[in-house]
C-alpha cells in the first residue's frame, strides 16, 4: 500500500503508522510513503490518481536483507519480484510493505498455486506476510501432504 502525504515540516512515518494501526488493518496501513509539496488535483478538484509519481522502489524494505535460503524461498522471492516489481526481496520482507495489496495477494495465491503446485489460502497471505512465514507453512503442508498419503496393498487370490 502506498500512501501520499502533504506535510508541513518533517514526516514521522511511524506515528502515522501508529495512528492509522488504530483505526485500519496491518494490510491497510501503507508501508511505503511519498511526500508531496501539493496533492494533483483534476479540473473538478478531485485527487488526480494519474498524475501521482511513482513510489522510490529501491528503499522499500524496512528489514535488513536476508537472502533466500530454501527452494521454496528462492521461489517465492522470484514470484514477490515479478508480482510487485521489487528488485531486491529477503525472507524477512512484508509483502503489503513492498506494495502488496488485497487484489495482489489473490495473484499471489494464484502464481504460488501455479509456479509451486500448493493451494494457499488468502487468509494465508494475511497471516503469513513474509516470504519466511509463508516458505514455513508451504514446506509443512507439503510434509503433511506427503505424510497423509498412505500405501494399500490388497492381495487378491485367483
Amino acid at each position: 500500500m502506498i500512501g501520499y502525504v502533504v506535510v508541513e515540516g518533517d514526516l514521522d512515518k511511524t506515528k502515522i503508522q501508529e495512528e492509522l494501526k488504530g483505526s485500519l488493518p496491518d494490510y491497510m496501513v501503507p508501508g511505503i510513503w511519498v511526500e508531496l509539496d501539493t496533492m494533483p488535483l483534476t479540473l473538478n478538484g478531485k485527487l488526480d490518481r494519474k498524475s501521482l509519481p511513482d513510489p522510490d522502489t529501491t528503499e522499500l524494505s524496512t528489514k535488513e536483507y536476508v537472502e533466500p535460503r530454501t527452494d521454496t524461498e528462492v521461489q517465492l522471492v522470484k514470484i514477490w519480484q515479478e508480482l510487485l516489481g521489487v528488485d531486491r526481496v529477503g525472507i524477512y520482507d512484508n509483502f503489503f510493505e513492498l506494495g502488496g495489496h488485497s487484489l495482489l495477494a489473490t495473484r499471489l495465491v494464484s502464481m504460488i498455486r501455479k509456479e509451486l503446485n500448493i493451494e494457499i489460502s488468502i487468509r494465508n497471505i494475511f497471516k503469513f506476510s513474509t516470504v519466511e512465514e509463508i516458505s514455513s507453512y508451504i514446506d509443512y503442508k507439503v510434509r503433511n501432504l506427503k505424510n497423509d498419503i498412505k500405501e494399500y496393498s490388497i492381495n487378491i487370490e485367483i
